[in-house]
């Protein structure tokens, strides 16, 4: 594999984004979505999480984005307003290359940047051991686990929860 690059998203990842999303929508547990939101319904999303300040990035391998991770609102109540959820998907022809975890230092820059101090992962499918053991190396810990929260391909599939501090975490107010 040639180097790669983490860099925010624009506009033109966009249609990659989209598949790749696609795919772990029809295909994967770690998304619960079941219709496969178009590059519109995308590009919105896309917008809402950067006009919040917060990180969008992807993985850039020869002109091809590899991958993508973001952290949006957590819950929508204001109390929540510290806290973002993380969402990581890399295109399955680059899976098991290393790409979550050159997206994952910058993710979790950008959040401390934001002014953030948690970040929850939760990882649909508690088999799916990837996403699990990614975030254990970026010091997320997990903190429990949904049974049977979502249905999908004809199954129960549950979710685990994840977490982590960043910028002085819950030892201090916001500013």
């Amino acid at each position: 594999m040639s180097a790669m690059l983490v860099r925010p998203a624009n506009d033109g990842d966009l249609p990659a984004i989209t598949a790749i999303y696609r795919h772990h929508v029809l295909y994967g547990l770690a998304s619960f979505e079941l219709d496969p939101p178009d590059v519109d319904e995308m590009s919105r999303r896309h917008r809402t999480v950067v006009d919040l300040g917060l990180p969008y990035l992807v993985a850039e391998i020869d002109g091809a984005i590899g991958g993508y991770a973001y952290a949006a609102t957590y819950r929508a109540r204001p109390a929540y307003g510290y806290t973002v959820e993380d969402s990581v998907y890399i295109d399955q022809a680059y899976a098991g290359k290393g790409i979550g975890s050159a997206l994952m230092p910058g993710l979790i820059d950008g959040c401390e940047r934001a002014g953030r101090r948690q970040i929850i992962a939760v990882i649909g499918d508690s088999a799916n051991l990837a996403s699990i053991r990614l975030h254990k190396k970026f010091g997320f810990t997990r903190v429990g686990m949904l049974p049977a929260v979502g249905f999908k391909f004809g199954r129960w599939v549950d979710s685990v929860l994840m977490q982590r501090d960043v910028g002085g975490g819950q030892s201090l107010p916001p500013t």
